[in-house]
């Protein structure tokens, strides 16, 4: 839970969520408040646990074509093993009465020392929207009109908020319906002391304003498009549907009602648009602004203040505690304590016996697959451009990626990349503002996106990177899909001064708020960076490095806005081309067809630019320890080695060795006896990095000791064949994951790009299929590079770096990154 207090937004909406409803359940952190977790008993932490986790207490879901009947046998011979309690009732979630008036709450989050505070303030308004509940139609509607106000950056409060210059970043969700009430949040961080009030003022304002004036007529077509189209495509991405259903079941089921109601939106949906088309939308959107937002006193505005000695006096609190705690207890209870320390430790560490885990029903190797899943994929040309086209089965739906190659680049150039593709999607052409552009997208198709690609290609020095411009829309929207990239790619002026401005300071919002909670990436890419060219490339473009350049850039834009908008334009001009374009089609075979005269017409509208020659970034960063310091009471551990480097070849059963040591030895030493919310490894088989990586981790050198402990753990294992197998059909599991339609297009088209052919998935599978013990103990050699020549980089705090570096001289290089 320390890793959530040290996130700012988290701080912000853990607080918004217990002043909105401080009468019942969640008023309370249901984590536990670190400060008070010391308190809790083990007595009372085990009769709750048997208390509420019970069956009693349960939700049940079956999904699959598996008998009914003997599903149902086993789960009742399961549960007559368990009478029933009293679990359900007393754990039932009451309704929170609603407020006669506003409330106001001030509260501190830590923030780094040293630095100008002045514009560190966050400010969100939030309403809980009702106290009964809401019907259907209602919850729907309400989904509309968060999309509408909220859902794009052309969104009237969005737009508003950001360009008034108060702030750096929105907060708050929106509509939030998970819970049992509604609830709506909106606000900005990133504010001065001296805009609080303005920012508040600028809500309730614009708010008025919409439930007067109502919404445009396009704005409100874009936003019935986008979410009938996401309701009917139902893509869960890599997640399975089945699972999906559940969870979206789960917030009516658990609160005792209808778990089929949340999907069922068709009639609904049906009510809602005649609704719109008879009555006009404002008379059914402004409605739901004055009911549940403006004329509703149940108000909490949060505000949140920066403070650089908080972190310090909460661990100096919490010491104290502990320290109080101790000196309470006798000679005997600490005996006592140190006893079940130890014993505790070693059950975490004691592997379950074979007998065990053989309870557990699995797979046997006969029944995998022993060819790689085929995706069909047809390679051929269209005007002298390389095509790929995916004959599978949308429900309709065409899915498009436009793919430009990015080496030929200026070096200096690619930190602009990221930018330089939102500006494409968020900034006007000669006869659309972008608020137009934006729901011309929204009207027209499923949505469209553009974003860098960049990878490493196993055996090659120069990396894969490119641009991928990415759409989708029924098949009948062809034209306008492939219309609007051109728009997209081609027409957008880059000239919006004062909108790439906000830009730079949301995605510095944004990478401000990764640095805090998803330090494990930083640190990935960071290691990346020191070790091949396209982990620097990607470093540059979403890394510390790219945070360092949005800093500066910043305090640029106003004074050579000329010079940058120059350089968004020859980023365009340089990649933007009809040579070495590659169209990559996902559809049925009948709309693949007819797609093609869109995409030839598309192509004639590219430039025919001569090839440019490759621009060689042989570049990465120094091969030293690093510390990133960031105001936080967790830590994000990080250590990495090139294998390929070593000599090392590739096989498949790497792919099991490092699956199993995800879910056996760092599992226990890095989470379950080290305390970290998460600990893994990660084999990049392009590049050759082995990754180990810990996530909200209270340690920092005991982790690299268990790291460096990982060869001697694989010399040492002793596996049945039982254990193996189910290694190895886990394995299969992750290479034959769920993907849907779309999913599978850009896989082929992923692997098209990184020369990764079907000859080499089937040799990896065979090799995933036949790993034996001897691999895993041959492993441990190659794995030892990690120990003796790895680079390590720690987001971490400033007392745990100085704490490394005095027990290792000099341990870490330190970077100062808040």
């Amino acid at each position: 839970m320390k890793g959530v207090y040290s996130q700012p937004d988290s701080i912000l909406g853990r607080a918004s969520q217990q002043a909105l409803s401080p009468d019942n359940t969640y008023g309370v952190d249901s984590g536990g408040d670190p400060q008070v977790i010391p308190k809790l008993t083990f007595e009372e932490f085990k009769e709750f646990h048997r208390k509420y986790y019970h069956p009693s207490n349960s939700r049940i879901w079956f999904y699959g074509d598996d008998d009914a009947n003997e599903r149902l046998r086993i789960l009742s011979e399961y549960l007559d093993m368990f009478e029933a309690n009293s679990a359900p009732e007393e754990s039932r979630v009451d309704y929170q009465k609603l407020f006669s008036k506003p409330v106001r709450i001030v509260e501190k989050y830590p923030a780094a020392e040293g630095v100008d505070l002045k514009k560190k303030h966050m400010v969100c308004l939030n309403w809980l929207l009702s106290e009964t509940p809401l019907d259907l139609e209602t919850e729907l509607a309400l989904g509309f009109l968060d999309h509408l106000m909220m859902g794009t950056p052309a969104s009237p409060l969005r737009k508003i908020l950001l360009e008034s210059g108060l702030g750096e970043a929105i907060v708050g969700g929106g509509i939030e319906d998970e819970l049992l009430q509604p609830q709506f949040s909106v606000g900005l961080k990133g504010v001065s002391d001296d805009d609080i009030q303005k920012v508040e003022e600028l809500i309730m304002t614009t708010l008025k304003k919409m439930a007067e004036e109502g919404f445009n007529s396009d704005a409100v077509e874009a936003s019935m498009n986008t979410i009938e189209f996401s309701l009917r495509e139902n893509n869960t991405g890599s997640f399975p549907r089945g699972l999906a259903l559940m969870l979206r079941s789960m917030g009516k089921w658990i609160y005792d009602m209808d778990p089929f109601e949340p999907l069922k939106y068709q009639g609904p949906l049906k009510e809602l648009k005649a609704r719109i088309a008879e009555e006009g939308s404002k008379a059914v959107f402004a409605p739901l602004i004055e009911k549940f937002i403006l004329n509703n006193q149940h108000r909490v505005t949060i505000e949140m203040q920066p403070d650089s000695e908080m972190a310090s006096r909460d661990e100096a609190t919490e010491k104290e505690i502990l320290e109080k705690l101790k000196a309470s207890m006798t000679v005997e209870d600490l005996a006592e304590l140190a006893r079940a320390t130890h014993e505790l430790k070693l059950k975490q560490e004691t592997p379950d016996p074979p007998e065990a885990l053989k309870c557990v029903p699995s797979l046997s190797l006969q029944d995998i697959p022993k060819n790689p899943i085929h995706i069909p994929t047809e390679v051929g040309e269209i005007n002298g451009t390389k095509m790929l086209q995916h004959d599978l089965f949308t429900n309709d739906v065409l899915y498009a990626e436009v793919v430009f190659k990015m080496s030929s680049l200026k070096q200096e150039l690619l930190p602009l990349v990221p930018l330089f593709c939102q500006s494409l999607l968020e900034m006007g052409t000669k006869d659309l503002d972008f608020v137009q552009l934006n729901q011309l997208i929204g009207r027209k198709t499923g949505g469209i996106s553009v974003y860098p690609f960049t990878s490493s290609v196993r055996g090659k020095e120069d990396p894969c990177s490119h641009i991928i411009a990415r759409g989708k829309s029924m098949s009948g929207r062809a034209e306008d899909l492939f219309n609007l990239f051109n728009r997209v790619l081609q027409d957008v002026q880059l000239t919006d001064q004062k909108r790439f401005k906000q830009f730079v300071s949301q995605s510095k919002a944004r990478m401000e708020n990764r640095l805090r909670g998803s330090g494990h990436g930083i640190a990935a890419a960071r290691m990346d960076a020191k070790l091949n060219v396209a982990g620097w490339i990607s470093e540059q473009m979403g890394g510390i490095s790219y945070l360092e350049f949005l800093q500066d850039l910043e305090k640029k834009v106003d004074d050579d806005w000329l010079g940058i908008s120059s350089s968004l334009e020859e980023i365009r001009n340089t990649l933007i081309s009809k040579n070495d374009c590659i169209i990559n089609l996902t559809a049925d075979g009948k709309n693949l067809k007819n797609t093609e005269k869109y995409v030839s017409k598309f192509l004639d509208m590219l430039p025919n630019t001569s090839s440019v020659a490759s621009t060689s970034w042989n570049a990465r960063l120094p091969l030293t320890n690093e510390a990133i310091v960031i105001p936080t009471q967790v830590n994000y551990v990080g250590k990495a080695a090139n294998l390929f480097e070593t000599g090392y070849q590739l096989k498949g059963s790497a792919y099991v060795i490092s699956k199993y040591l995800n879910n056996s030895w760092l599992w226990d030493r890095v989470r379950v006896s080290g305390g970290a919310y998460g600990g893994f490894c990660d084999f990049d088989t392009h590049s050759g990095v082995f990754s180990f990586l810990s996530y909200r981790d209270p340690n920092l050198l005991k982790t690299l000791d268990v790291y460096d402990g990982t060869s001697n753990f694989l010399r040492e294992l002793e596996m049945d064949n039982d254990a193996l197998t189910k290694a190895i059909i886990g394995t299969i599991g992750d290479v034959d994951s769920y993907q849907l339609p779309d999913a599978k297009g850009y896989s082929s088209l992923s692997r098209y790009l990184l020369g990764v052919t079907e000859e080499d998935r089937q040799i990896r599978r065979e090799e995933i299929l036949s790993t034996r013990l001897e691999d895993f103990k041959e492993f441990a050699d190659v794995v030892e590079a990690v120990k003796d020549k790895g680079v390590v980089v720690a987001v971490a705090s400033p007392d745990d770096v100085e704490a490394a570096n005095e027990a290792r001289t000099n341990f870490f290089q330190v970077k100062k990154a808040l």
